[in-house]
């Protein structure tokens, strides 16, 4: 069947005009979305309807958190902070949450994201929390213990690292990347690649851009900093865990509100005492509140001592949360919320972004 232009310059027209209207109900009721709140509503949209079409679910979230993106940048553009360099992969979670119409702005180091933060200079920040593999992210939680910013939304990224190079695979001398990419494939490099040097850098896109300056080196990256840099891809998939997944947090002053399926998460310190902890756990049974996450952390000040940062489901609004939290206070030294947030998904979609 021909193509008929005229039918498709009317749909292009019309979906122009309906992203037109979709600004100006927005600016009508006072600006922007808040992200969190867009991709709660995006997900449950093509939910619903994903049924009705052919297209990928995963390429239709895209598409509409492309126009919330679009037209979040018409109202009320925000400066957002992540770890850098560009096509890092903290770099990929940015725009998986925030869309590629946001002003993202790559920062050094994690604390550099949140100092962006506290001080303004950014409307919100994303720093990696947890990999399945590797687990917790030191100097995000140490961050969160100087300085408790709010939680405001989660990603979580499926991990698929790349092996790319512009050199012949029986070439390869040294490979590079961040440890903890070097880590996720410690299985792999030592089956296949066992006499190669590897070496640590700062990031994974400066691998990938050392990989392209230098033969005989390759680095293990995302599948856009190869595409970036020109690299060929020497193997896919090349982490040991099928499964593996990061999850950022977003950091922002903003509060969500309840999606009806958030989660909140919390900082104690706990009174030091036979059973104290025992005493905490009991007051989330009590109050019949499930646990998706708890990570103690060594007090910076003395030994032997540690914060809990624990994740729970539910928003800080809900009654049987409140409760549960005023309840803490007689069992606790130190008690920040750090935030209710939609719980996020992994997807499919992730194949060429995942790490941190």
């Amino acid at each position: 069947m021909p193509r008929d232009p005229e039918r498709l310059n009317a749909i292009d027209t019309s979906i122009l005009d309906l992203v037109a209207q979709r600004i100006d109900i927005l600016r009508q009721a006072g600006g922007a979305e808040l992200p969190a709140e867009a991709n709660a509503r995006i997900q449950a949209a093509v939910d619903r309807t994903a049924t009705d079409h052919q297209i990928d679910p995963e390429r239709l979230r895209t598409l509409l958190r492309h126009v919330a993106s679009l037209s979040a940048a018409e109202l009320e553009p925000r400066r957002v902070a992540y770890l850098g360099p560009q096509h890092s992969y903290s770099h990929l979670a940015a725009l998986k949450y925030f869309g590629d119409a946001a002003t993202l702005t790559p920062e050094s180091t994690i604390a550099a994201v949140f100092d962006a933060v506290v001080r303004g200079q950014a409307a919100m920040g994303i720093v990696p929390v947890e990999n399945s593999t590797d687990g917790r992210v030191v100097d995000t939680l140490g961050m969160f213990v100087q300085n408790p910013v709010n939680i405001c939304g989660e990603v979580l990224l499926p991990i698929h690292h790349y092996l790319l190079s512009s050199t012949p695979r029986d070439q390869i001398v040294e490979i590079y990347s961040k440890p903890q990419a070097l880590s996720q494939c410690r299985g792999w490099l030592a089956q296949h690649m066992p006499d190669v040097h590897l070496k640590e850098l700062s990031s994974t896109a400066a691998a990938a851009k050392l990989a392209a300056e230098q033969p005989g080196v390759a680095a293990i990256a995302s599948e856009a900093a190869g595409r970036e840099y020109g690299l060929n891809v020497i193997a896919a998939s090349i982490e040991d865990n099928p499964n593996n997944v990061t999850r950022f947090a977003v950091l922002g002053g903003h509060e969500p509100s309840s999606s009806g399926d958030d989660k909140t998460a919390l900082v104690l310190q706990i009174i030091h005492r036979p059973g104290a902890l025992a005493d905490v756990m009991n007051v989330f049974k009590t109050h019949n509140l499930n646990l998706t996450w708890i990570e103690s952390y060594p007090m910076p000040a003395g030994p032997n001592e540690y914060l809990f940062f624990l994740e729970l489901e539910g928003h800080k609004q809900d009654a049987t949360v409140m409760a549960a939290i005023e309840d803490l206070k007689a069992l606790t030294i130190r008690r920040d919320v750090l935030g209710s947030y939609p719980r996020g998904r992994a997807s499919a979609e992730s194949k060429s972004a995942a790490g941190t």
